[in-house]
């Protein structure tokens, strides 16, 4: 045994020697550094070696490869070199090796028959491709034969022949009839392998003329149908019955050759009457399990993933009542070469040593041949640094020049393998890859591990300092990992501060700092206690914590290790938790956890309910502890325990629980062993060998459980060999080339014995290896080195210690570490379904190729631009993951009018392989959003001039924008509409030609060709003449946005006092406007909470002032932050000016209405010169008011608080005397010598206020009328 060891230990010596050499020099993925460093070509993606093509498409032979400085690619067909530039239907795809041979534009598939490979190269080395086989796919006409009817004797057996026409690849083979209806099959009558329908005996049912043999060739999506073949049966009395004969194959003996790997087809088809059943058996062995499958009726054996071991002789036996007949094939299983060890990439350092292997099986041996850069290392330029030993290159102190690619050749007759692998040689300065001050926290008396990720070439040296000045650290309190990351095993409060990394090698030196803070554990100095409750009485449960000033701790309850119950009885403190009202359902385990962003702790109690007592006399309690425990009868595996039960207290014990300690290996640990009902004083137990047992008893009655019994004596077992093997054994690879096995280890007292240890045994699956075999100590996992990338392995794991070995244990199944999937997903298609959103397929990769478990694809897919603006920005890639192989998946949330890019990569357990070529695809139109803003300027009678911006998403090309308009009387009533379409390159439009004095509403909104966006709205007033108006009104409003946040400003000018809000909405959205009220009257306010990168509409109005507003503004956030306005409304010598012009105007309105009391006369002469005699006009009946007074711009008189334009300005008129001047306006009319005749022509309706008129007081001129 030893001995077998130490040849164990030398192997894995010389496994561990080959690693460090392959793996000479590790490179970090880290993204920024792989774009530095120098690569020779890797080959990442090419088209399968045997390639069928469709003959009427374009021919696409991929080959795609990376490297630093990107690779050029070349070509060879028929082993010389393929000028693509001579040959016009031949083009390469830019940055990339894949050629595209155009077929549909008169090419012929057949001229590029041939052999191809790609060679990628660049100043470090070159790549080479797979030869290529390219063939067209080909679905030839049957062949005219003249076909005889079938005349057959009932009982006799018949065969169809079908010879298909020889296609590529093979036509799939199956029987229809004229109605295309599929032809029945059953033990008598079915279609052999090679297409021909055989009958073991023919019945009169099977007379008809439409047998036909279609053959369907799936390439070319092409089916040929054979002329149809006529049966028929006649009758002959009695029929006579036959013993089986073999239709195929013919004789008693033949032979089949089948590759490892493949599908294992054998065909048995017996003639005879009754119909001959089949069966099939292997001379001398087993058909394998869980690979072996019966088709056709039991006729056909099909064995799955075949490999040597299969060979042998396979018979098959049909037998009927009247005997049997049966056939020996004899099966022969070759093997194309296969990897044991495929070539890996090396990386080096000026001056290292290192080793490419190259290990192929197959049957027979495969010869191994090796390449660099493409040409045969015989005649390739000589290297002093390189040594070609068989299967292996060995490197010796190698130059910058040494880089290279050298490609592996394993072939035999039936196949090959090519693997490229370079050696690339750097000379680099260290680099620390570790963010620098990086700050990294742990709890006193745990484990610190600081990082110092680095890379160099050679390989740097890695040193560790504390503090600005001090010295290297050394000794036992520190461990110092290969990867350079720094472990204080138990890092203590003076642990804490700054820790200076520093890497060095020839090139150069480099050193960062980071920093370490160690804080104080989180205790519970008052832990909650068992406590017993009355029912509907109250408990409260104490949790007092000590934590680390720099810990935010929270605590949190559970009951029964749940959430506590959603009732309000449960009152949650800061140090404790209450029960109010305790119920039964309150009965169960209260636990206190406090957590921090560091550490846990938990403490937890026992709540007991019961009942109130029916009188005091009558107490219910646990019952006290049993006593007197007392072992009897030792045997080897039992003993006998006995004891004598406590006090009940008023509740009879229902059970009593029996638990051991195992002082030899877990002292102080109690497990539970049996229990026993109440009546019961005394158990016979079972025990394990090697163990050093003690016993205690437990009470258990309705109201609890009583405290443990004192233990018994102790009672040392015998040692034994093992009963049981570990279990959970697992073979999972944490590396592409190992094979990391794991088993849960044995308690100890299932050990039986001291010496516990583990033989570790694994042998690859399917491959005639012996088991290989290592004793381990007392551990859980065992990682094999140098295994193939994802293959199966039977691993086995037997315990056994000083005295023997457990049983013989069990196999499972486990595999190598997966690598990165080698190819990409091929022919990505994408099918835009709408402007957002599109469909994309591609091919799945060969489940070979994928290196690992199958997960699933990830679609990457981002906005190159949008079309409508043709600007780029960055933007972050969209990842869309598909499970399992899926072929095709739906890219929502695209944006209308844009360039998208998309790629497709496989993933396994081990991550993603390598991107599909980006494909380029673009949404089509939109409809655009509403325009950035609209803004009404420039009031007149009868004008109003329109400014509007851009939409913030055109989603396509603008085609026009729409504007719709209608005037708004005084009750809010809405007049007709009015649409004007204007072309897409104006930003501004002045409207003529409309009402004085008049509200208008305007609907705006731009289009594409796809359709209309949706519209903003604004409202807008013509003005009525050039008197400065009373009313408030509120105007210049201005936003400064941020991120998430904008400052909204305004001037005022009206009242004191006036309380304001602003309203805010998305720009184009059709949601109610969301409203905040501004304390106090400032006239600023900040939004907050506002999305990022998005825009905003915004108003502000008064509170009281019915639809008194501000027009809308629109604002965009974003990172820029604008300077607070200054509002002139909230100046002291401002508000004070404004008091004395409205003190003075009210004054003189008085003044006014004094004298017209009196009797005074106003000119209206100018009045009557500009419109027609009015003692011809006709009076309304309604109202009193003369109908037709108005001139042709204006239909309506002047109203009780007609609204103002939005600015609030007005244009005087011609009169100087009319009472619009000083104030609201008045319902009658004027004679023609000018005195006010109101009062006789009757009383109008009032009109409803509108506007901000409503919080004002009545005017003098409303007073006098009243008064009258």
């Amino acid at each position: 045994m030893m001995k077998k060891k130490s040849i164990s230990a030398s192997k894995a010596s010389l496994v561990l020697f080959l690693c460090q050499m392959i793996s000479a020099l590790d490179v970090p993925l880290d993204s920024k550094l792989l774009e530095e460093l120098s690569q020779p070509p890797t080959i990442t993606q090419q088209s399968p070696k045997d390639y069928i093509v469709d003959p009427r498409e374009n021919i696409v032979i991929q080959c795609e490869a990376k490297g630093k400085p990107p690779p050029s690619f070349s070509w060879t067909r028929n082993g010389t070199h393929f000028d693509i530039d001579k040959d016009a239907q031949v083009t390469m795809k830019p940055n990339s090796g894949t050629l595209v041979i155009n077929i549909m534009n008169g090419g012929k598939a057949e001229a590029y028959e041939g052999v191809y490979q790609c060679t990628a190269r660049n100043e470090r080395g070159a790549a080479i491709s797979n030869n290529i086989v390219i063939r067209p796919s080909r679905s030839p006409l049957w062949t005219k034969e003249k076909l005889e009817p079938n005349q057959v004797r009932e009982g006799d057996s018949l065969v169809l022949h079908c010879r298909p026409p020889v296609g590529l690849p093979p036509p799939i083979i199956f029987w229809m009839d004229n109605a295309f209806q599929r032809l029945p099959q059953s033990e008598r009558v079915s279609q052999s392998l090679n297409g021909d329908l055989y009958f073991s005996n023919v019945q009169p049912e099977d007379t008809r003329e439409d047998y036909i043999c279609y053959a369907r060739f799936n390439h070319t999506q092409t089916i040929q149908q054979k002329q149809p073949i006529s049966v028929k049966v006649f009758s002959t009395k009695p029929v006579t019955e036959r013993q089986p004969t073999l239709l195929t194959p013919t004789g008693s003996t033949s032979t089949k050759v089948e590759l490892r790997g493949n599908v294992l087809l054998l065909e048995c088809i017996a003639a005879g009457l009754p119909t001959p059943v089949i069966r099939w058996i292997k001379e001398g062995g087993e058909l394998p399990a869980n690979r072996t499958f019966f088709e056709n009726f039991k006729k056909t054996l099909k064995i799955i993933d075949v490999s040597e071991a299969d060979s042998g002789n396979y018979k098959c036996i049909a037998r009927n009542v009247l005997g049997s007949a049966h056939h020996v094939i004899s099966v022969t299983v070759k093997a194309a070469p296969y990897w044991i060890t495929a070539p890996r990439n090396l990386v080096l350092s000026p001056g290292e040593d290192g080793t490419l292997i190259c290990r192929a099986n197959g049957n027979p041996k495969p010869d191994i041949s090796w390449l660099a850069n493409g040409v045969p290392i015989a005649i390739a330029p000589e290297d002093p640094s390189r040594k070609v030993d068989g299967d292996t290159i060995i490197f010796s102190h190698v130059q910058e020049r040494s880089s290279a690619v050298y490609q592996c050749n394993a072939s035999n007759e039936y196949g090959y393998l090519l693997a490229n692998a370079f050696v690339n040689v750097l000379a680099e300065p260290p680099r620390i890859l570790t963010p620098a001050n990086k700050l990294y926290q742990v709890i006193a008396d745990s484990p610190a591990l600081l990082d110092c990720a680095y890379f160099g070439s050679p390989k740097p040296e890695i040193e560790w300092f504390k503090g600005v000045k001090g010295s290297i650290l050394r000794g036992n309190e520190y461990i110092f990992h290969d990867n350079g990351t720094l472990e204080i095993p138990v890092a203590q409060k003076d642990s804490t501060g700054t820790y200076t990394c520093v890497a060095r090698n020839e090139l150069g030196k480099i050193q960062n700092e980071v920093q370490l803070e160690v804080k104080d554990p989180t205790m519970i100095i008052k832990q909650p206690e068992y406590k017993v409750i009355q029912r509907y009485g109250q408990v409260s449960f104490e949790c007092i914590i000590k934590h680390d000033s720099t810990l935010l701790p929270t605590v949190i309850w559970l009951k029964d290790n749940d959430e506590l119950p959603d009732d309000e009885r449960f009152l949650v403190g800061k140090d404790n938790l209450t029960i109010m009202n305790v119920t039964d359902k309150d009965d169960g385990t209260y636990t206190c956890i406090v957590n921090t962003t560091l550490d846990s702790v938990s403490a937890s109690a026992v709540l007991t309910v019961v009942a109130a007592p029916p009188t005091p006399a009558i107490i219910y309690a646990r019952p006290n502890p049993p006593f007197d425990l007392e072992l009897t009868g030792q045997l080897e595996r039992s003993i006998e325990l006995s004891w004598i039960p406590g006090d009940e207290n008023n509740s009879p014990i229902t059970n009593f629980v029996i638990e051991y300690e195992d002082g030899l290996h877990e002292p102080g640990v109690w497990h539970y062993q049996t229990e026993v009902p109440g009546t019961q004083t005394t158990v016979q137990l079972k025990l394990s060998p090697y163990v050093n047992y003690s016993f205690r008893v437990i009470a258990v009655n309705e109201i609890g459980r009583s405290q443990p019994s004192e233990p018994s004596e102790q009672y040392l077992t015998k040692s034994a060999n093992p009963d049981e093997n570990p279990s959970n054994v697992q073979g999972i690879g944490s590396e592409p080339d190992n094979l990391v096995i794991t088993w849960e280890s044995l308690k100890g007292f299932q050990s039986n014995g001291p010496g516990l240890q583990y033989k570790v045994s694994w042998r690859q699956k399917d491959v005639d290896d012996e088991w290989t075999s290592v004793i381990v100590a007392n551990v859980s996992k065992y990682i094999v080195s140098g295994t193939p990338t994802f293959v199966p392995y039977e691993i086995k794991v037997q315990a056994l210690n000083d005295l023997g070995y457990a049983p013989e244990p069990s196999e499972v199944i486990g595999h190598s570490g997966e690598d990165l999937p080698m190819v990409a997903p091929g022919n990505v298609q994408v099918h835009v379904i709408n402007s957002t959103l599109a469909k994309v397929h591609w091919d799945p990769v060969p489940l070979k190729t994928v290196r690992g478990h199958l997960q699933g694809y990830k679609v990457y897919y981002w906005k190159v631009q949008s079309l409508s603006r043709r600007s780029r920005r960055h933007v972050e890639k969209k990842i869309l993951t598909f499970r399992g192989n899926k072929t095709f998946g739906m890219l929502p949330g695209l944006e209308p009018y844009s360039s998208y890019k998309l790629n497709v990569r496989v993933v396994n357990g081990k991550g993603e392989g390598p991107a599909s070529p980006d494909k380029v695809f673009r949404t089509p139109e939109g409809v655009p959003s509403s325009p950035s803003f609209l803004k009404i300027t420039n009031p007149t009678l009868d004008s109003l001039t329109l400014e509007w911006g851009l939409p913030t998403h055109p989603n396509g090309v603008l085609t026009s924008y729409t504007l719709k308009f209608q005037p708004i009387n005084n009750t809010h009533e809405l007049g007709p509409l009015v649409e004007i379409r204007i072309p897409a390159n104006e930003s501004s439009l002045i409207l003529k030609n409309l009402n004085y004095s008049t509200r208008y509403k305007f609907y705006f909104n731009a289009q594409t060709s796809v359709g209309s966006g949706s519209q903003i709205t604004e409202e807008a007033v013509t003005i009525m003449d050039e008197v400065q108006p009373l009313y408030p009104r509120i105007r210049n409003v201005t936003t400064a946005a941020a991120e998430t946040y904008a400052n909204i400003s305004w001037e005022y000018e009206g009242p004191d006092h006036a309380n304001f809000y602003v309203e805010y909405g998305v720009a184009g959205s059709k949601e109610d406007w969301k409203k905040e009220i501004v304390n106090g009257s400032r006239s600023f306010f900040v939004l907050k909470g506002l999305t990022p990168g998005t825009a905003y509409k915004v108003r502000v109005g008064a509170e009281g002032l019915s639809g008194f507003r501000s027009s809308e503004d629109v604002f965009e956030t974003g990172p820029a932050m604008a300077s607070r306005q200054v509002d002139i409304a909230t100046q002291g010598w401002f508000i004070g000016l404004m008091c004395a012009v409205a003190l003075l105007i009210l004054i003189l309105l008085i003044v006014c209405f004094i004298r017209r009391n009196k009797g005074g006369k106003y000119p209206v002469k100018e009045k009557e010169d500009a419109h027609a005699d009015p003692e011809i006009q006709p009076m309304k009946e309604d109202d009193g008011t003369f109908g037709e007074y108005s001139d042709a711009e204006d239909h309506k008189p002047l109203k009780k608080g007609s609204r103002t334009p939005s600015d609030r300005t007005v244009k005087k008129e011609d009169s100087d005397d009319s009472l619009v001047d000083y104030g609201e306006g008045v319902n009658g009319q004027f004679n023609e010598d000018g005195s006010f005749i109101g009062q006789y022509s009757g009383k109008k309706e009032k009109e409803p206020a509108e506007g901000n008129e409503s919080s004002e007081a009545p005017s003098p001129v409303n007073a006098m009328n009243s008064f009258v």
